[in-house]
């Protein structure tokens, strides 16, 4: 099922995972030459590609999305809880 991108944040790793809208997050990682997205490696490159559908495994299998706590999800200047950090789509990290 296609969702969109809402934002990022790294894993325990430091591995960039795309936080889709339905709840789940998916890694999108640069290891060429099995996969190429160098625009996951600068912050400019995530912006663009915010709102773009991923297929996600999770909501095809069933499995519920997670309700992120805190501000709403929809609107710029969004914040999305991650694993290691506070990401806001608009540009801005803490």
């Amino acid at each position: 099922m296609q969702q969109a991108i809402i934002g990022y944040h790294q894993d325990d790793e430091g591995h960039w995972v795309a936080d889709l809208r339905c709840g789940h997050g998916q890694h999108v990682r640069h290891q060429p030459p099995m996969t190429s997205r160098p625009w996951i490696l600068t912050e400019e490159g995530r912006r663009t590609f915010l709102g773009t559908e991923l297929n996600c495994k999770k909501c095809e299998e069933g499995v519920t999305g997670l309700t992120l706590p805190g501000p709403s999800l929809e609107g710029p200047g969004r914040l999305i809880r991650g694993m290691t950090r506070l990401v806001r789509t608009d540009g801005e990290t803490r």
